[in-house]
């Protein structure tokens, strides 16, 4: 029996019925509009492609065709990596977090994850300071 799923969030409102597995949807902690983090790596290298959003149905769909699809929060409706540019991601496997409010995707990237054309959407680097004293990546 699908599983009612609803938030509000400025001024959306999400009524998704969903097939996901109760015990799992029991599990996952969202965000006041229904939706958790998916960490999206790559399965041969480790690498961290990019972060997305899932519903309870994004995350149904994932899971049971294996390829990744994500709720679109500036368009408003699910996407299935890779429909529209080619760009598909496979899913390998898919892990949930000890607290419940992220999800860890590992698939395998045909193309750019992207949106820009790159391969990861990690690709500007802020610069990071360390205190006079310290070495890099010391305990403080």
């Amino acid at each position: 029996m699908p599983t009612p799923i609803s938030g509000e969030v400025e001024n959306r409102s999400v009524a998704v019925t969903t097939d996901l597995d109760p015990a799992i949807a029991a599990r996952l902690k969202r965000t006041p509009d229904g939706l958790v983090a998916a960490i999206v790596r790559e399965h041969g290298t480790g690498d961290v492609l990019m972060l997305a959003w899932m519903d309870d149905e994004a995350l149904h769909r994932t899971l049971t065709t294996g390829r990744a699809t994500y709720w679109s929060r500036s368009r408003q409706e699910y996407w299935v990596k890779g429909a529209t540019s080619g760009h598909h991601q496979y899913v390998k496997a898919v892990a949930l977090d000890c607290d419940g409010d992220a999800l860890l995707v590992t698939v395998e990237q045909v193309g750019a994850a992207c949106h820009t054309g790159a391969h990861d959407c990690f690709f500007d680097e802020l610069p990071v300071t360390t205190p006079a004293g310290a070495t890099p990546g010391e305990a403080q």
